[in-house]
């Protein structure tokens, strides 16, 4: 059966998913199959067991699932990377102020310093790391952008 996990506790290592078919079940720690941790939002297949989801794997893209909500384009987040990535926009897009304000002071930065040649070098070095990550989102499947770009937060490359 499919589902959604809507609820997991790592200091409990147990969690509840709502099933496909209206119900929910609990689940252990030990019955979760996959190696990154369970999140809110997660599609999940699972087989049911009474009241209890046993064997739960995270679901396959394609499977019927909806997208988890909320999640963001690595479409997006590419080209705003490649685009405006010295500016550091797609780091806001995903959700990570804190290198984004590093980015956007950077350029900032290094364009008040462009009257001096330090500034320029500055400003390129961002681009090339904005086009850098741009590059490296659109490269990623989209369960591997979703887990480490947005569930992980990963904040750079």
């Amino acid at each position: 059966m499919q589902g959604q996990i809507l609820d997991y506790s790592v200091q409990t290592n147990a969690g509840v998913i709502a099933g496909e078919d209206g119900n929910r079940y609990t689940f252990a720690g030990s019955d979760w199959k996959e190696s990154a941790v369970p999140a809110r939002g997660m599609r999940v297949d699972f087989e049911v067991h009474g009241a209890m989801a046993a064997s739960v794997y995270r679901a396959l893209a394609g499977s019927g699932g909806a997208a988890v909500s909320g999640s963001k384009s690595k479409v997006v987040a590419g080209v705003l990377g490649i685009l405006l990535g010295g500016l550091g926009i797609h780091k806001f897009y995903l959700g990570l102020t804190g290198p984004g304000l590093v980015m956007l002071g950077g350029f900032i930065l290094g364009f008040i310093a462009a009257f001096v040649l330090i500034g320029f070098f500055l400003l390129f070095a961002l681009g090339i790391i904005g086009l850098i990550e741009g590059i490296i989102y659109l490269t990623k499947s989209d369960e591997e952008f979703e887990e480490l770009y947005v569930r992980q937060r990963k904040g750079w490359f």
